[in-house]
């Protein structure tokens, strides 16, 4: 039994996944009920979307009744029984296995037995996630790109027992968010960071050897590849401490030596030194222009 429509979407976390996509999935007219531990968080969560939301307004990107329209729509609490009557729970947790299963246990008692679950997960298998359930059949990846309000694309990732209206479903409130969806089939990391993470990994084992530092590093991929950010800075914006997780991941899941995490990268995660969020990582953001730390 899986529902016909949705109207009403659950977020797990309001970290910066889980507050993005609380915002794209108000302006898009679903009401959203966020949850998460801290009402710190919560409210801090609430100000970044209206900030980023107001950023939009100015630039024409939306109309202010669409930001007048999209806030109210936000509810936010500390109780995970207010997703209770959610046609859609998405789960933006960090990125541990143990924890996300153990968000999933607590929360599937508390559901209409038509929901569906979704994790945002950038790397762990659905199959194992959906396992924990009483509902594989209506669970399914759905990994969006940071920053949410800006990123294009998602992905949706099947587990084995994904039912197909569930995706379909899932694929139809995709396109709705204005986003536009690409299937990945249940491997670790799927498809972007499949690709994406060993390429970070190789540049800090690049600047682990003293091939380059921090700055030409980056310079070198932006102007030489074209890339629109350098692999530190990116891993930087990304978070260590999550690029480490899914390297972690890979290098399990395809016991494959080309995915062993760097030391150094490692090493700046033991030190806390975890990127932007944490005002230090292969840049130290304590000032008003990022200065590379090696």
């Amino acid at each position: 039994m899986t529902i016909q429509e949705i109207k009403t979407v659950g977020i797990i976390g309001a970290g910066q996944m889980g507050s993005g996509i609380a915002h794209v999935c108000a302006l898009a007219g679903y009401d959203v009920h966020m949850v998460d531990i801290s009402q710190e968080q919560l409210t801090g969560a609430l100000s970044i979307i209206k900030k980023n939301m107001q950023r939009q307004a100015s630039k024409g990107k939306i109309a202010k009744g669409e930001m007048e329209a999209a806030l109210p729509r936000i509810r936010n609490s500390v109780e995970m029984e207010s997703l209770a009557q959610c046609d859609v729970v998405i789960e933006a947790a960090t990125e541990n296995e143990e924890i996300k299963k153990d968000i999933f246990r607590k929360i599937c008692p508390l559901l209409k037995p038509e929901a569906i679950l979704c994790s945002n997960t950038s790397s762990i298998s659905i199959t194992r996630l959906a396992a924990v359930t009483k509902r594989p059949g209506q669970f399914m990846g759905m990994h969006f790109m940071n920053p949410v309000p800006v990123m294009q694309l998602v992905e949706l990732i099947r587990g084995i027992a994904t039912e197909e209206p569930t995706y379909q479903l899932i694929k139809d409130m995709t396109a709705k968010l204005g986003k536009t969806s690409a299937s990945s089939e249940d491997f670790p990391a799927f498809i972007v960071n499949r690709i994406l993470l060993p390429m970070i990994n190789e540049a800090v084992y690049t600047l682990y050897e003293g091939v380059g530092t921090v700055d030409s590093i980056d310079t070198a991929m932006r102007l030489g590849a074209n890339h629109p950010m350098g692999p530190l800075e990116l891993a930087d914006f990304i978070g260590l401490d999550t690029c480490l997780a899914i390297m972690h991941v890979l290098y399990d899941g395809l016991a494959d030596t080309k995915y062993r995490p760097c030391p150094l990268l490692v090493k700046y995660v033991e030190a806390g030194w975890v990127g932007k969020k944490a005002g230090r990582g292969f840049y130290d953001y304590g000032g008003e222009v990022p200065v590379p730390t090696r």
